[in-house]
């Protein structure tokens, strides 16, 4: 009888590492695909690698529910030899993630309970739903249902629903201020709202909208030089020498002689 045990938990355990070698091969496949074949993975296919995955998961929970299948919780496992030096077998057999079988490791490989840590926070969430009264409870269920059906209606709607729903919304929504537009318009076209003060510093003499061209003062012929009577204007003809009226000086035309000459091209 007891042969007969250890056969059948043999072969239930061999069943179960071959399911689960199985399961292991269909994750690594996707995601490599996931990671090198992004850019020409759709998502058809993306599905059918979760169907895949569900149905293998689907498989072993039958197999360990099994009447057949011996229940593993009745089996206890006790490490025989803890060492600190590298194992070979055992790094060949768990693909070189488990290199040593020392007391580090064998607490997290060999726990049958979550952590400590874990645990406390399992305990606060039972005790939480533990003090939520049935009617309460029935609100929040009847709430999450009414957001999952919600929810649910929206994904089953076709998209050119959607994309119009979202274009009414956009169209609907201003996409300006009507009293910023209005202040814009005022200050443009009328000033309104803008500051009359002039910028700081002395203004030229003849600037426009100021000096003495604009307040009705002497013309630029008008203005003269300071300097001793009978001299020319800064914009005005040379004064006539009395007795000789339409005639130039004769130290006028020395003068300009000299200039004429000095600015001939030949004579720099």
């Amino acid at each position: 009888m007891q042969q007969r045990e250890e056969k059948q938990l043999e072969a239930s355990v061999e069943s179960l590492i071959s399911r689960v070698a199985h399961l292991k091969n269909a994750l690594h496949n996707f995601i490599y695909k996931l990671e090198n074949e992004y850019d020409r993975l759709t998502w058809p296919s993306v599905l059918d690698n979760f169907a895949l995955l569900s149905g293998q998961l689907n498989t072993i929970n039958k197999l360990l529910r099994n009447e057949k299948t011996p229940s593993f919780r009745n089996q206890v496992i006790i490490p025989l030899l803890l060492s600190p030096d590298r194992d070979e077998e055992l790094a060949k057999l768990t693909e070189q993630r488990v290199p040593v079988f020392s007391h580090e490791i064998v607490p997290d490989h060999l726990r049958t309970k979550p952590d400590p840590e874990v645990e406390e926070q399992e305990k606060q969430l039972s005790a939480e739903a533990a003090r939520i009264g049935p009617e309460l409870a029935q609100k929040q269920i009847q709430t999450l249902n009414k957001l999952c059906s919600n929810l649910l209606e929206k994904l089953n709607n076709p998209r050119d629903d959607r994309d119009a729903e979202s274009a009414a919304i956009r169209q609907n929504k201003p996409s300006f201020n009507p009293a910023d537009t209005n202040a814009l318009v005022a200050a443009v076209g009328f000033g309104k709202g803008l500051s009359k003060c002039r910028p700081p510093g002395p203004v030229a003499p003849g600037h426009p909208g100021q000096g003495a061209m604009m307040t009705g003062g002497p013309t630029l012929q008008q203005v003269t030089s300071g300097g001793a009577p009978g001299q020319a204007g800064m914009g005005g003809p040379p004064p006539q020498q009395q007795g000789q009226p339409g005639k130039m000086p004769s130290s006028i035309k020395t003068n300009i002689k000299s200039a004429s000459g000095s600015m001939h091209p030949y004579n720099r």
